[in-house]
């Protein structure tokens, strides 16, 4: 296989890595040369992310050589045979997923579907990413920034009383415009769990902003999803300081 002339590009993100990881799977471990077409496909697609725009400018990046050897790195990941030039996303994405091959091939989709609506500038933002990759975090994040659905659900819970659903925060005694500005509106289903169904004010709960980021780092740093109760129990936890 030829050496690629891929110095200097941008480092292999999370989806980028899924996505070559449901290729893995799928070629049964049975890398085949990078004029096969799964690989030249790949890498069309990779080039296509929305996020790197500027570096598919260069005929360098995401080559089908690099996904060649790509592949041969994360084979070497899963069986410790091959080359040793391996990267920690590598190491990090296999030890989550490794065992997990319907998952993944659910998570590449998702992440496919994701990139034909998903606009550079969203992508582009500064963003603590879930386990799940740069563009279904960006998607969630468009999805609760909704202004028509978090107004949506703020109506729904006027009548009630705002509370925050994590710590139970209200400000009952202020004027109604200020105690809407505590609160966001938090979706509820993991990421790749609502597939293309349009977002129901039933998937989603009303947090104060200081829990809303708080489950959202809790999301991030575990590595796995972490409902609306987890997270209250979490606090909790931290209220009793046994973090």
């Amino acid at each position: 296989m030829a050496r690629t002339k891929g110095h200097g590009n941008p480092n292999w993100t999370r989806d980028e890595t899924i996505l070559a990881l449901d290729l893995y799977f799928r070629l049964e471990g049975n890398i085949p040369s990078p004029s096969d077409k799964r690989i030249v496909e790949l890498s069309r697609l990779l080039r296509s992310m929305p996020y790197h725009q500027e570096a598919a400018k260069q005929p360098s990046f995401r080559n089908a050589d690099g996904v060649g050897f790509k592949l041969m790195n994360l084979r070497q990941v899963a069986t410790g045979k091959g080359l040793a030039n391996v990267s920690k996303m590598d190491r990090d994405t296999w030890s989550e997923f490794g065992g997990r091959p319907l998952e993944v091939h659910r998570l590449a989709e998702a992440i496919q579907a994701g990139m034909t609506v998903l606009r550079p500038e969203e992508a582009l933002v500064d963003l603590e990413e879930f386990s799940e990759g740069r563009v279904l975090t960006a998607l969630h994040l468009r999805t609760e920034r909704n202004p028509k659905m978090r107004r949506l659900l703020l109506q729904e819970r006027r009548p009630q009383g705002l509370v925050c659903e994590m710590c139970d925060l209200r400000r009952s005694e202020m004027p109604a415009e200020f105690q809407e500005a505590l609160f966001e509106a938090h979706h509820i289903l993991p990421l790749a769990g609502g597939g293309e169904r349009l977002t129901k004010v039933s998937d989603l709960a009303l947090l104060c902003a200081c829990c809303h980021r708080l489950i959202h780092k809790l999301i991030a740093a575990n590595g796995r999803w972490f409902s609306v109760s987890e997270g209250r129990s979490k606090l909790q936890l931290f209220g009793r300081n046994t973090f």
